[in-house]
């Protein structure tokens, strides 16, 4: 069975996010969640959209995380990013690849953060965009 890489990427996100004791402690197991549509738990981590690019041999796969919380500033969301960035470093020189159902992911690692207020002031949202350099088994 074939399987697209972002999707093992995906998988390999919430699971290293769940085992996370720093962000669990700022934001509930249940609420990292794969979701369109409007936050509805706060505070809220989104695994959201994802794009793969083909090689030859291997591919590189993208995914794009929404962090929301209900606040009027953005420390909240900072927070729960600061949290998130550990979380999915993975270095193969290092620590070794990462084993997933249908790849094994090579690097894993946060390329950027952005920060942006809700136009009324409720809310505050993180965007967090993440890289895998992913080989089939």
């Amino acid at each position: 069975m074939t399987s697209e890489p972002s999707l093992d990427l995906q998988k390999a996100i919430r699971a290293r996010l769940l085992a996370s004791a720093d962000l669990m402690a700022l934001v509930p197991a249940d609420h990292v969640i794969d979701l369109t549509g409007r936050p509805e738990r706060m505070p809220e981590v989104q695994i959201g959209e994802g794009q793969t690019i083909y090689r030859r041999f291997d591919s590189t796969s993208y995914a794009t995380l929404h962090v929301w919380v209900q606040e009027p500033g953005l420390i909240g969301a900072k927070a729960i990013v600061g949290a998130i960035v550990p979380a999915l470093r993975i270095d193969a020189q290092i620590t070794g690849v990462l084993a997933l159902d249908h790849f094994i992911c090579h690097d894993l690692a946060v390329t950027q953060t952005r920060f942006l207020r809700d136009s009324h002031g409720s809310f505050s949202h993180g965007i967090v965009t993440v890289v895998g350099i992913m080989k089939a088994k």
